[in-house]
């Protein structure tokens, strides 16, 4: 099968710093070529990814990110690049609006990575009767139960590409780790306050591009940093790998409804649990009590920080290895790729 993926044009493939869906595209393309299937990457100039790539675009285009001129432009260019293809992948948000107008015969793909808010779900809406969308979890599906998904696909990474830590610390002692946006949305300043509350240190290594994210983090963070609580700013990734194999766990406090979350699977990967509410698609990612706990509130997260030894590192790798692998995503997105080019 001659497989076509349209990247977002924000970020390179890989990513260099924070780009959770590029890293999703990334495992994709690979594991599709790994599968002896032939895959073209639509993308910017500056990616990595080692299979076929076409792009418009020489870089990135992280400053305008959001913007719908570079957008369209992009994906106009990419399903022409792929109009050969037996399926299209598109991750962009504009893109699968325009397939219908772009004459192709081929299946559409298109994976929602963001939440069903209002502005999504009018999107999406419009196009869920041209192309098979799919949701990244239950929670996200739920969400928005008028839109019609085709499969529900949660996330896989390779294990292989992160190191086992064993959660002994960065040289200066123990710590626990939140990594993110430095939004109110991903709860940093929460995330503060439950490990000072456990008598911890917290390193925290954060996004922070956007004004209202310096806002955030001046009103709400900031105030709240000390010895033991230190902002290490957007971090690269190799950098990311030691934070999270040297956590002791990975503090996760969102209070809203998360597509996804792809930071458990990387810390998890890295034999590191996470403590987290019960939110968003939390419960379909953590095993409470196995790979980390579910925490109804903050007084339960500061009292599983001082339980989190009695989690087996182990298993959280394991669970990577296991269902949230790449190869179970890759598996997962191939039965639907049969199943549309057969209909066709």
């Amino acid at each position: 099968m001659h497989i076509g993926l349209i990247a977002p044009p924000w970020t390179p493939v890989p990513p260099r710093l924070y780009g959770g869906i590029e890293l999703i595209v990334d495992e994709l393309a690979r594991g599709f070529a790994k599968e002896n299937h032939r895959v073209t990457l639509f993308t910017t100039g500056d990616s990595t990814c080692p299979v076929e790539r076409h792009w418009i675009l020489e870089e990135s285009e992280g400053r305008r990110i959001g913007m719908a001129v570079p957008e369209l432009r992009h994906a106009i260019a990419g399903y022409k690049a792929l109009s050969n293809c037996d399926v299209i992948h598109d991750h962009t948000i504009a893109g699968p609006l325009l397939a219908p107008a772009m004459d192709l015969s081929c299946p559409v793909v298109t994976t929602v990575h963001g939440p069903f808010n209002d502005e999504l779900h009018d999107i999406y809406a419009a196009m869920d009767k041209s192309v098979s969308i799919v949701s990244i979890s239950e929670a996200q599906r739920r969400s928005a139960p008028d839109i019609s998904v085709a499969r529900v696909i949660l996330h896989g990474i390779d294990a292989l590409n992160f190191p086992i830590g064993e959660g002994n610390g960065d040289g200066d002692g123990r710590y626990f780790l939140f990594l993110g946006r430095m939004a109110p949305d991903k709860g940093a300043h929460r995330a503060i306050e439950v490990a000072r509350s456990a008598g911890s240190r917290i390193l925290l290594a954060a996004k922070m591009r956007e004004p209202w994210e310096f806002e955030y983090f001046t009103e709400s963070v900031e105030p709240l940093l000390g010895p033991d609580a230190v902002y290490l700013g957007e971090v690269p990734h190799e950098r990311k790998l030691e934070l999270l194999g040297g956590a002791s766990a990975l503090l996760f406090p969102i209070r809203w409804n998360e597509p996804f979350g792809l930071v458990m699977l990387e810390a998890m990967a890295c034999g590191t649990p996470v403590i987290a509410f019960p939110e968003g698609a939390a419960p379909e990612v953590v095993e409470n009590e196995r790979t980390g706990f579910l925490c109804d509130d903050e007084s339960a997260m500061v009292e599983a920080c001082r339980r989190i030894d009695e989690v087996d590192r182990a298993r959280c790798r394991e669970a990577v290895e296991g269902f949230f692998s790449t190869s179970r995503m890759v598996k997962d997105h191939l039965s639907l790729f049969n199943e549309l080019t057969r209909s066709r």
